[in-house]
């Protein structure tokens, strides 16, 4: 007689273990913010549409067009941790309209909170545009003085802790937004006005989340591309 049981019934313990890693037996909800112009480009627009996400939870893509960044994510963020049900949800998602993630980039990012309780946020890994484009995974976390210097990416694909992280694509723990030590606005861009300094909204708020102890890393597993439609830092139609 042979055996249709199926592959996942044959170990039964594998199967639960890989599960259980991934958690997808968990409330997963994902609130997903879309910053971006009049238009996002065609292969980023399909990238987009092809990203899997927690099966049978919750999904809500908001785009947050014509705005500022740094004015999109914070006007975004407050209005869903004050919403009467997005409030309550896991996780939020930012997606900037020049980034290409894998179609299981969210799953993978979502498995990885799961085994990294103490993470408050994981970036996939993308670079700056151009041909000395760095990592951005801003700053040695093995250095006790706080610094946002870029760092290698991890060859092996592993986890990368550092002191800030880009938004392209990011995995949020919702929790973190409602705490109310954090600044606000959570996103500012600094340009150098009254003295601040200049500085880009991600790192901007990293500075202030790093003082309240929340931490992050970037998964180096998750290889996401950086697109250059107009050909701004080199050749048109380039992905970083």
């Amino acid at each position: 007689m042979q055996d249709l049981s199926g592959a996942h019934n044959k170990d039964l313990s594998k199967t639960s273990a890989r599960l259980v890693k991934g958690g997808s037996w968990k409330k997963q909800r994902i609130v997903c913010i879309v910053p971006a112009a009049e238009t996002i480009p065609a292969k980023i627009a399909l990238c987009l549409w092809n990203l899997a996400f927690p099966p049978n939870n919750g999904v809500i893509r908001v785009l947050a067009q014509g705005m500022e960044v740094g004015d999109a994510y914070s006007n975004c963020i407050e209005s869903i941790i004050t919403h009467p049900e997005l409030k309550d949800w896991e996780y939020i998602l930012t997606i900037e309209s020049d980034n290409a993630p894998p179609q299981d980039g969210v799953i993978r990012l979502v498995e990885r909170m799961e085994e990294h309780p103490e993470l408050d946020c994981i970036s996939g890994l993308y670079f700056t545009k151009g041909e000395a484009g760095v990592a951005q995974i801003w700053g040695d976390a093995s250095d006790l003085l706080v610094n946002y210097r870029p760092q290698p990416p991890d060859t092996n694909g592993e986890l990368k802790r550092c002191y800030g992280t880009g938004m392209g694509f990011a995995l949020w723990r919702m929790r973190m937004f409602k705490d109310p030590k954090l600044e606000r606005p959570l996103f500012r861009t600094k340009k150098g006005l009254n003295n601040e300094g200049i500085g880009t909204q991600d790192l901007v708020f990293w500075g202030n989340a790093f003082k309240c102890g929340y931490k992050c890393a970037v998964d180096c597993s998750v290889k996401v591309g950086h697109y250059d439609l107009e050909g701004k830092f080199g050749p048109p139609d380039t992905m970083w």
